[in-house]
């Protein structure tokens, strides 16, 4: 396999704190917290020479994901670099132009082992696209092929604590499949991506009530990125109130579910190409607040997890399934245990579990045969 590799060295602080010396006293527990400088975080992105890959690449250089200080080396993987040599070669001038500090070294590879070797991050953007007249089987048949070699490839390269978010479609069970080629990770290691549903649905709500998108909070996506997943706001606010006291309940329970359902095909047909920028933002967000923790204490996010039976609400164990979650950084997370869950919620929650259950059981069915 071809590899294309760019380096991007930044700039050295002339401050070192390195040529201090330490000492066995208070001064080197300061040492250690506060002027010590940070391992640099090594980042795989697979699909990078793609249209969310190419907006991805700033929102990391620049420090949205990892913090203002955390330095970056990004792996970033094509499976097919030769066709897209060219256009890798260009991000990295880009890059290398752009002046990003923090940006170390840029690697741009055909090879998964080299693509994953000692990354600390993966964010899985490439999958097969479903084409006109592809049955369903045909595409899980495809996409499964894929995320097996990138399970493979995490196991045998990555670190052991490796922290794993899936994005190409079908995002759940694309996760899951690759979580089960790479067995010594830990299972919440693995996620797949649910938060762009979620700031579409703060953003939307956020809209009808007129309000700043910050008083928005308390909302959830539950289930499967696709069209059975449930926009929650039952616990929702506004301001501080019940979301179902400001706006109206026929529109919660139908026009905006729908909206939230269907908002990536709309954008489709409106620009003619799929949601990149707002993607490639919701996966720094959803990896900041995993790895960083949010800006606020306790605020909510959505996060597709890993189902083991303890999450309180009845959902079948081993799926790949989107929560409510509290992240408090350090690659720690937490399912909101005990919301109240009504009868419409429950109806909603079930039909998306539905959905993954069956897509468990083809992906499996394919894997073994």
């Amino acid at each position: 396999m071809s590899c294309f590799i760019g380096c991007y060295d930044g700039f050295r602080a002339c401050f070192n704190p390195k040529s201090i010396k330490k000492t066995p006293d208070c001064h080197a527990s300061y040492y250690d917290r506060f002027l010590q400088p940070k391992k640099p975080i090594r980042v795989a992105v697979t699909g990078v020479a793609g249209q969310i890959g190419y907006a991805l690449m700033p929102m990391i250089a620049s420090g949205d994901m990892f913090g203002p200080d955390q330095e970056v080396i990004i792996h970033g993987l094509d499976l097919d670099v030769e066709a897209v040599k060219e256009n890798l070669k260009g991000i990295s001038m880009e890059l290398e132009d752009a002046y990003y500090p923090l940006l170390k070294q840029v690697i741009f590879t055909s090879d998964p082992d080299v693509a994953f070797r000692d990354v600390d991050c993966v964010v899985l953007l490439g999958a097969f696209p479903r084409k006109q007249g592809m049955e369903r089987k045909d595409l899980m048949e495809k996409n499964i092929s894929i995320f097996k070699t990138m399970g493979c490839a995490i196991e045998k390269n990555a670190s052991k604590n490796a922290k794993i978010l899936v994005v190409g479609n079908p995002a759940n069970t694309n996760c899951l499949v690759c979580s089960e080629f790479a067995p010594s990770i830990p299972k919440e290691n693995f996620t797949a991506l649910t938060r762009l549903d979620h700031n579409r649905a703060r953003g939307q709500i956020a809209i009808k009530a007129g309000c700043p998108l910050d008083d928005v909070k308390g909302v959830a996506i539950w289930g499967n990125h696709s069209s059975t997943q449930y926009p929650d706001v039952t616990s929702g606010t506004i301001g501080g109130k019940p979301i179902s006291s400001v706006l109206d309940g026929g529109y919660l329970k139908g026009e905006f579910i729908e909206t939230i359902q269907k908002r990536g095909a709309a954008i489709i047909n409106a620009r003619k190409a799929s949601s990149a920028l707002s993607a490639a933002r919701a996966v720094t967000n959803h990896m900041h607040d995993w790895i960083v923790g949010t800006k606020k204490s306790g605020e909510v996010v959505s996060m597709a997890v890993h189902t083991n039976g303890s999450d309180g609400y009845g959902i079948e164990k081993g799926l790949i399934y989107s929560f409510p979650c509290v992240c408090k950084g350090g690659g720690q997370y937490e399912v909101v245990k005990g919301l109240s869950i009504d009868d419409f919620s429950k109806e909603k929650m079930k039909a998306t579990e539905k959905e993954l259950l069956e897509e468990r059981e083809l992906a499996m069915s394919i894997t073994k045969a």
